[in-house]
C-alpha cells in the first residue's frame, strides 16, 4: 500500500533543520510583548498589521525588501532575556513538528545597540539552548555568522568567539549578507583562523550572485556546507565537484521564491539537485520572514517538485547526515531516525550514501 504524504503524515516525521536564522524566526506575539517590555517603537500598530510587515509574502519583491524584516525582529533582541526567550521559543516551534536536530544561526554584532557584549549576546542564545534541550526531545547546534558587508576585522573577531565557544554550544561558522557585491574572500583571515581549529563551516553562496561565489566559498574559504546554492546549475564542472565531495546544500525554497534566487516555484533547482546525486537538505532560512515551517516547506517539495515516499525518507535523512555533529553522536541519531522512518514504512536501503 501506498503511503499517503499527507500534512499531517510528513509533520510526524522526525526531520532536521540546518539553515535557520534566530533573528528571522520569532513569533509575532512575541515581538509585540517584547517591544512592549522594552519600550520599542514598532513601525505600525496591531497584531495583524505588524504580522503583515514582517512577512514577505509572494509579492517580495526582492532581497532588500525581504529584509526589511529584520530591523524590527532585531530592534526587539538587544537584550539577555529577549535573546534566551526567542531561541527557546523557537526550538519549541521545531520541536512542535517532530524536529529532532536543529541548527540556529545569528550575527552577534546584530545585538550590540543597547550595550551588550557579544559574550553575552551568545551566552544568552546559548542559556535558551541549553533549556530547550533539557526540557523537549530536540538538540541544538549554534552557528556564529560573520556578515560580507562589514570589515574583514569584524569577521575575524567573530571566528575568535566561534573558536572561544567550540565544545560549548558553537557547531559552526557562516558568512551572509551582500554575496554580490562582497565577495567571501575578503574574509578569508576569519576562515583561516576558523579551519585551522577545526570547526565546521557552511558560506551563503549562489543564492544573489552567480557560481563564482560558490566556488569562492568552496576554494578560498573552505566551506563544508553551501547556504542555498541555487545558482549552481549554472557551472556544470562545479556542480559535479560538490556532488563528488558530498558537500551538502541547505536549500530553502519560499525564501529562495520570496527573494528572487530564482523566477517561480517552477524555476528552483531542488529536484534537479536531488534526481542529479546531490546532498540537498530543505530548510526554512526564516519562519517568521518566509511565514513557514519545516512541514510547509517539505509539503512544497511533495506538491509542486513531485516527490515521491521513497524519496522523502532519503530528503529527510540528508538533513542528519549533513549535521555539524561529531561522527559518533551522528551514527547515533542516524540510527534512531532510520529505526523511526521504517517504523513509519518508510524502508531505508543500506547502501544509501
Amino acid at each position: 500500500m501506498k503511503q499517503e504524504l499527507t500534512f499531517d503524515f510528513v509533520k510526524s516525521l522526525p526531520k532536521a533543520e540546518l539553515h535557520c536564522h534566530l533573528d528571522g524566526s520569532l513569533r509575532v506575539d512575541t515581538i509585540i510583548e517584547l517591544a512592549k517590555q522594552y519600550d520599542v517603537k514598532l513601525p505600525v500598530e496591531g497584531r495583524e498589521k505588524l504580522a503583515k510587515y514582517v512577512q514577505a509574502g509572494e509579492n517580495c519583491k526582492s532581497l532588500v525588501d525581504y529584509l526589511k524584516a529584520f530591523d524590527v525582529t532585531c530592534s526587539v533582541l538587544q537584550w539577555e532575556e529577549a535573546l534566551e526567550r526567542a531561541t527557546y521559543e523557537l526550538a519549541e516551534d521545531c520541536a512542535e513538528e517532530n524536529i529532532r536536530y536543529l541548527e540556529i544561526r545569528f550575527s552577534p554584532v546584530l545585538h550590540l545597540e543597547k550595550g551588550l557584549k557579544m559574550t553575552q549576546v551568545i551566552d544568552s542564545v546559548l542559556r535558551g539552548k541549553d533549556k530547550a534541550e533539557r526540557s523537549l526531545d530536540i538538540k541544538i547546534g549554534v552557528i556564529i555568522c560573520g556578515l560580507r558587508h562589514m570589515s574583514p576585522e569584524v569577521s575575524l573577531t567573530l571566528a575568535e568567539l566561534s573558536v572561544a565557544y567550540k565544545n560549548r554550544g558553537v557547531v559552526g561558522y557562516d558568512l551572509a549578507g551582500d554575496e554580490y557585491n562582497y565577495p567571501a574572500k575578503d574574509h578569508k583571515e576569519a576562515f583561516y583562523l576558523i579551519i585551522n581549529n577545526n570547526i565546521n563551516t557552511t558560506v551563503h553562496a549562489g543564492e544573489a550572485s552567480g557560481p563564482e561565489s560558490i566556488h569562492q566559498a568552496l576554494h578560498w574559504v573552505r566551506a563544508n556546507r553551501i547556504g542555498h546554492g541555487t545558482r549552481l546549475r549554472e557551472s556544470g564542472d562545479l556542480l559535479n565537484y560538490v556532488n563528488d565531495h558530498r558537500i551538502p546544500l541547505e536549500m530553502c525554497i519560499t525564501s529562495n521564491v520570496q527573494t528572487k534566487a530564482v523566477e517561480s516555484y517552477g524555476k528552483h533547482p531542488l529536484k534537479f539537485y536531488f534526481d542529479y546525486g546531490l546532498r540537498v537538505t530543505i530548510n526554512t532560512d526564516n519562519r517568521l520572514v518566509s511565514n513557514t515551517t519545516l512541514t510547509k516547506e517539505y509539503m512544497i517539495a511533495i506538491e509542486k517538485f513531485g516527490f515521491t515516499p521513497d524519496e522523502l525518507k532519503y530528503l529527510i535523512l540528508n538533513g542528519f547526515k549533513s549535521a555539524f555533529l561529531s561522527n559518533n553522536e551522528k551514527v547515533k541519531i542516524l540510527t534512531r531516525i532510520t529505526l523511526e522512518l521504517e517504523a513509519k514504512g518508510l524502508k531505508i536501503r543500506r547502501d544509501y550514501n
